[in-house]
């Protein structure tokens, strides 16, 4: 079985990306068993004002600095249960010491496994802002669907206020169930939770149309690859310059 390294960028959502990859192991190997998996985490906090001033080269730094440790931990690839890393992990020209899973074409492929054409998206303002998930989703036919601009505050406050702080409220979930209704009427058939906090707000049951939950999906894929069940990923954090290019305006 293959070593996984899971590069953490908030810990909330590393920790259910770590957590499920393990059940994953308990379900399929038995009691208390699961790949080796390693977790690297360099606080989100040094971040922060990068993000906010759009200085994803930094940031990119910073997150290949934690994939050098998991290879040198012996990790054999690694996952990233941050969907707003990924627009620094595709920075031009920053290869990442490992191969890895894109959550975003994890997620993608799932959405077209299971027929949605036209799927909403709710993650942080950066991300919902970006060219991450609408080109991932067009890739496989899919039209991706974001919020308005006052919708996008609301998830992102959210998100930065709450839920990265493991704090998670009726209020919150209700605002969020209201614009993933929107979403319904706008004619989704499915909602893609690309914070990996928010599945542990809105769960299935709670939401009025099916979810795309990135955080097991990430980790269901990242057992798949350990146990030989799925080929060994061949990403290295980039995207070709143009296509970088264009993902960034």
């Amino acid at each position: 079985m293959k070593h996984v390294g899971i590069l953490a960028h908030s810990a909330e959502g590393a920790a259910l990306c770590f957590r499920a990859f393990c059940q994953e192991g308990f379900r399929e190997l038995g009691p208390h068993q699961h790949p080796d998996v390693t977790l690297d985490c360099i606080a989100m906090g040094h971040s922060m004002a990068a993000w906010d001033h759009g200085r994803h080269d930094e940031i990119a730094h910073t997150l290949a600095v934690s994939v050098g440790r998991l290879a040198r931990a012996g990790a054999d690839f690694f996952v990233c249960p941050d969907n707003t890393a990924h627009l620094a992990l595709e920075r031009a020209g920053t290869r990442l010491e490992l191969p890895g899973l894109h959550i975003a074409e994890i997620v993608a492929e799932r959405a077209a496994l299971d027929g949605h054409t036209r799927v909403g998206v709710l993650g942080t303002r950066y991300l919902m802002e970006s060219r991450l998930y609408p080109r991932a989703f067009e890739a496989h036919g899919i039209t991706a669907v974001t919020p308005g601009a006052a919708d996008r505050q609301i998830v992102n406050t959210i998100i930065f206020e709450e839920l990265v702080n493991g704090v998670f409220t009726d209020e919150s979930l209700q605002r969020y169930v209201q614009i993933i209704e929107r979403f319904e009427a706008q004619g989704c058939a499915a909602v893609a939770l690309v914070c990996t906090e928010i599945p542990l707000l809105v769960t299935p049951d709670l939401s009025p149309i099916p979810t795309l939950d990135s955080t097991r999906l990430l980790a269901r894929a990242a057992f798949d690859v350990a146990i030989g069940h799925r080929p060994m990923p061949t990403w290295h954090g980039t995207v070709n310059p143009s296509e970088a290019a264009r993902h960034q305006r």
